[in-house]
């Protein structure tokens, strides 16, 4: 009997073995005769192995690039590509989701004003003193007819919309406080989660019909009430201009004893 049927008989019969079972990719002749016969596998050609490597590679990166992009993603985004998870990262993915629904709220919740409300007398405890926890309000007394009110309104429209997380409402003086004063107007009181923090009095306070929106919210952020991205005082550099202009315009006593001679 040849050696290649002996070897076969011996194989189908579970008997014996051979180096070259222990080693079959070596480069044997005689594993190229096994290999022929269909004893053994073809062997894989090594370029044809490191494309099949590289090829696994790259479908593991696509994989992990889908799950670590979820976290740039919209709500709406995370359902659409929702089949595109794998198992193991459904759970991250769900809580993910659920922090995100809750910053959502949390969001439309503290952005929910962006407007000036006109409130009366019988509005003031619902709207000020119950506005609820970590809410600023600030509210402006005015009356029709006073010029420095009707501007206040105004920025006060514009500051709304600029911080939609900060309650403004206004009020005609005499509904709030009967017997008001006009000499107080305009007056502004700020209040957090119910309690009054500052309180700007009468026309002097506001500098007058020169005031603009920029002043405004420089003097309601210090009150805390506001956030201001502005780096420092307006006011300021309206009174710096003017005492450079006043300085320019007197005399020196050099102009003085020249003007004498």
């Amino acid at each position: 009997m040849l050696p290649i049927q002996c070897l076969e008989r011996d194989r189908c019969q579970g008997k014996g073995s051979t180096k070259a079972s222990t080693d079959p990719n070596a480069d044997t002749e005689w594993n190229d005769i096994l290999r022929k016969k269909g004893i053994l596998p073809s062997k894989e050609k090594p370029k044809e192995h490191e494309e099949a490597v590289e090829e696994q590679k790259q479908q593991r990166l696509q994989q992990n690039s889908v799950v670590k992009t979820y976290e740039d993603m919209t709500l709406e985004e995370l359902e659409e590509n929702e089949d595109e998870f794998n198992e193991e990262d459904e759970q991250a993915i769900k809580m993910y989701r659920q922090q995100r629904i809750a910053e959502w709220k949390a969001t439309q919740i503290k952005n929910k004003f962006g407007e000036i409300l006109e409130i009366s007398g019988q509005d003031y405890v619902q709207e000020v003193t119950k506005a609820g926890k970590g809410i600023w309000v600030i509210l402006h007394l005015y009356k029709q007819g006073i010029p420095l009110c009707t501007l206040i309104n105004q920025h006060l429209s514009g500051l709304a919309r600029k911080f939609p997380d900060v309650k403004f409402i206004k009020a005609i003086s005499t509904t709030c406080i009967p017997n008001y004063p006009d000499r107080n107007l305009p007056t502004i009181f700020t209040y957090f989660e119910g309690d009054i923090k500052a309180q700007f009095v009468g026309p002097l306070v506001f500098g007058g019909m020169n005031l603009t929106r920029d002043e405004l919210e420089w003097k309601i952020s210090e009150s805390g009430a506001v956030k201001t991205d502005l780096e420092e005082n307006p006011r300021k550099q309206i009174q710096d201009q003017l005492i450079s202009s006043v300085r320019s315009s007197v005399p020196t006593r050099r102009d003085s004893d020249s003007e004498d001679d």
